[in-house]
């Protein structure tokens, strides 16, 4: 189709790690557009990566990383589908980036779903009293808890901390561009994060 350049497929490969015949069908259909174009195949890739979501992760690898002249450290395991995928050079680049992550985020739990039922009490209850102690109408309060249970799995959920390298990306966009890039669905399993001198 006219309008739709190598240049441009080759500009949006090196942007998405898409295949060439999805750059080329994702400018056809964006006019030509790169950044429409990216926008269009990260959203595919996030339904790609939903549909993947089901599937058993038994395969992957345990990574380590030493940051800070070895005064932070993490162990973090990534599980894919298969052992192949695991080798690959963008799984390890993967674990090597949540692990950067962990170190330098100090997420404490690895999705919501992990955070324990007591603390997220204690956290609404201490956002309730903030709230009444500013006279904050009741009937808004619900809403001004919610805002801030959201800031705080932004906090301490690794997956929904923005991403380091790129903040307006979650941890968990990151997560599903690579499994639309690596076609397999992965989880993040476990991390530790050890700091020198800490408990």
């Amino acid at each position: 189709m006219a309008g739709v350049t190598p240049l441009m497929v080759k500009e949006l490969r090196e942007k998405t790690g898409a295949g060439i015949m999805d750059c080329k069908r994702a400018l056809q259909e964006c006019e030509g557009d790169v950044d429409k174009a990216v926008e269009h195949l990260r959203k595919k890739g996030l339904a790609a990566a939903a549909k993947r979501a089901g599937r058993s992760t038994k395969e992957g690898l345990i990574h380590s990383y030493i940051h800070m002249g070895g005064k932070i450290g993490v162990l973090i395991e990534v599980n894919c589908e298969t052992d192949f995928v695991a080798r690959t050079r963008e799984f390890q680049e993967l674990a090597h980036l949540l692990a950067m992550q962990v170190a330098a985020a100090s997420p404490l739990y690895v999705k919501k779903e992990d955070v324990p039922s007591e603390v997220l009490e204690r956290e609404r209850s201490i956002y309730r009293e903030q709230a009444l102690e500013q006279g904050k109408p009741e009937k808004v309060i619900d809403r001004i808890i919610e805002g801030k249970l959201h800031k705080f799995y932004q906090e301490v959920c690794l997956l929904d901390q923005p991403f380091i390298k790129e903040p307006e990306k979650s941890v968990s966009q990151l997560l599903a561009e690579y499994i639309a890039k690596l076609g397999e669905n992965i989880q993040v399993k476990r991390f530790v994060r050890f700091q020198l001198g800490g408990e």
